[in-house]
């Protein structure tokens, strides 16, 4: 007797729970518990990441994300406005620049400005101004097209709007189109301070003091250190102490714009 495709699914379903049951079932029998709890979840290692982690390298990792994406932003919003522009070359000067970094790895670019701006111009580039630099040009090409989009989604109504109160088309774009792009563009923003914090991770190439050490490598460092995961751990969770929350935001952000539309 054949089942009908309900039938079927919850076989399925109840195959799957069985996979997962078992797969489980073996992880519990077969790990040495002692070694893992050694090597992830040793105590007193993870005790010796405090206060440091949080005072310096959860610092640093917020102070480096929010200079990245404070300029990402700004020159994002210039791109996007380029992008607009009824000025060609303005046009192509922007698709040329959305093009190559969003084309490059970030590891390049912290590479690029790290170290060879410095040896091909002979200058001595600050820590902090690097990394704003190397963080915001990366995250400004992709900012630039989500805050392009959002200002298309406004309705022409708008400017049209403004237009007829008196309004000159840049004090309409600025007083008018552009807050309401904003508030379309929100979660999408936030996603990008989501992957900036997290490519922050990338500040180790440039070489720096402890002070100015983030989470990615101060986690390193303690490993080499204590011959043990947990650093990594505890620099993980410290990430997701960061992140979580953010993606909290976005899902609301996102509920509360299609709650709008």
């Amino acid at each position: 007797m054949s089942m009908s495709k309900r039938q079927q699914a919850k076989v399925m379903r109840y195959a799957q729970y069985a996979v997962l049951a078992a797969a489980l079932i073996a992880i519990v029998l077969m790990a040495d518990w002692g070694e893992v709890r050694r090597a992830f979840f040793n105590i007193e290692v993870a005790r010796n990441q405090f206060p440091d982690v949080i005072t310096t390298a959860l610092v640093n990792t917020l102070i480096y994300t929010a200079m990245g994406f404070s300029f990402g932003l700004g020159l994002g919003l210039v791109l996007a406005l380029m992008r607009l522009s009824k000025v060609a070359p303005n046009r192509w000067l922007a698709i040329a620049y959305i093009e190559l970094f969003r084309g490059l790895p970030a590891l390049l670019v912290f590479i690029a400005l790290g170290y060879g701006v410095p040896l091909a111009f002979s200058l001595n580039i600050d820590h902090y101004i690097t990394v704003m630099l190397a963080l915001g040009l990366v995250g400004a090409a992709y900012m630039a097209e989500t805050i392009r989009a959002g200002i298309q989604a406004v309705p022409k109504g708008q400017m049209e709007a403004a237009r007829s109160l008196g309004m000159s088309q840049g004090r309409a774009m600025i007083s008018i189109v552009i807050p309401q792009a904003f508030r379309i563009v929100l979660p999408p923003l936030t996603n990008e301070l989501i992957l900036l914090t997290k490519d922050s991770s990338l500040v180790y190439l440039l070489g720096m003091t402890a002070a100015q050490y983030e989470l990615a490598k101060f986690g390193r460092d303690a490993l080499i250190t204590n011959q043990s995961l947990t650093p990594i751990l505890v620099a993980g969770l410290c990430y997701l102490v960061i992140t979580i929350p953010l993606g909290q935001v976005v899902r609301r952000l996102e509920a509360r714009t299609a709650k709008a539309r």
